[in-house]
């Protein structure tokens, strides 16, 4: 019988995510950051709950990704702003999640998106871990391309209203080219990611990053499809009243049965 990666014992001194730093001191860089994240959540959340029926997913939002075992912990991880992780469960033993730990789960996450507040030249690095000086830590493209192997790789440059989409092709990023939309489509998901203009949670109208499904029609967050829902029904509403009135123009009552 061959050994799967659930049959591999994990060596007992080897931490796990509740023995783990779950920060490395840093703040969020700016005051998007956070409503961005929301709405790249909300709008993905029921496609998501579709592809996985089980609820066998789960999303990090500035959690720490440990791809190695350093001293100190914090050396060995990276900490996208925003990353899917399929096939996994929400929680680990009825506890949440505080980080999650490559070593001990396997799975990586199909997608990762850093919101870049400079020109994103942080979230470009490509510094190898090798001739690295003990206090140094290889760059994020580097860890995402080549250790973790995350096949979607997004770069948001929020100040530059610039977005890059990478797709891990024979185990390197190539740079993808957007579709006639200027989207970006994510086979896995069954979705197009992309930049869209407008405001949210009471934030001056910008662009955001967004989902739309492959026909190009945008995922709503729950307020829009609860907005949308009122639309559909006062629509249906008034196009029952102009009936009703065009039958009482007929001599018809409406309340009678026809």
């Amino acid at each position: 019988m061959s050994e799967t990666l659930a049959d591999i014992a994990i060596p007992p001194q080897f931490p796990d995510h509740t023995q783990l730093p779950e920060s490395d001191g840093t703040f969020v860089k700016n005051f998007q950051e956070h409503p961005q994240s929301i709405i790249i959540t909300d709008s993905i959340i029921q496609t998501l709950q579709k592809l996985h029926p089980d609820g066998q997913f789960c999303i990090g939002q500035d959690c720490g990704i440990y791809w190695r075992e350093t001293e100190p912990p914090e050396k060995g991880t990276v900490a996208p702003d925003w990353f899917y992780v399929p096939d996994v469960a929400p929680r680990l033993e009825g506890k949440i999640r505080r980080s999650y730990v490559l070593w001990r789960e396997y799975i990586p996450p199909l997608i990762a998106i850093e919101l870049a507040s400079g020109n994103g030249e942080e979230e470009r690095d490509t510094t190898p871990l090798t001739g690295l000086q003990a206090s140094q830590k290889p760059g994020n493209f580097w860890v995402y391309e080549r250790i973790i192997r995350i096949p979607y790789y997004a770069i948001y440059e929020v100040n530059n209203d610039k977005l890059e989409v990478y797709h891990l092709v024979d185990f390197s990023y190539e740079k993808m080219q957007p579709n006639d939309r200027r989207h970006y489509p994510i086979p896995p998901l069954g979705v197009e990611l992309g930049l869209w203009q407008g405001s949210y949670l009471n934030n001056p109208e910008q662009l955001w990053l967004r989902w739309w499904d492959l026909d190009g029609n945008l995922l709503l967050v729950g307020k829009e499809e609860a907005q949308l829902e009122r639309f559909r029904a006062e629509q249906a509403e008034n196009k029952a009243a102009k009936l009703a009135a065009t039958l009482r123009e007929m001599g018809i009552n409406p309340d009678d049965d026809l």
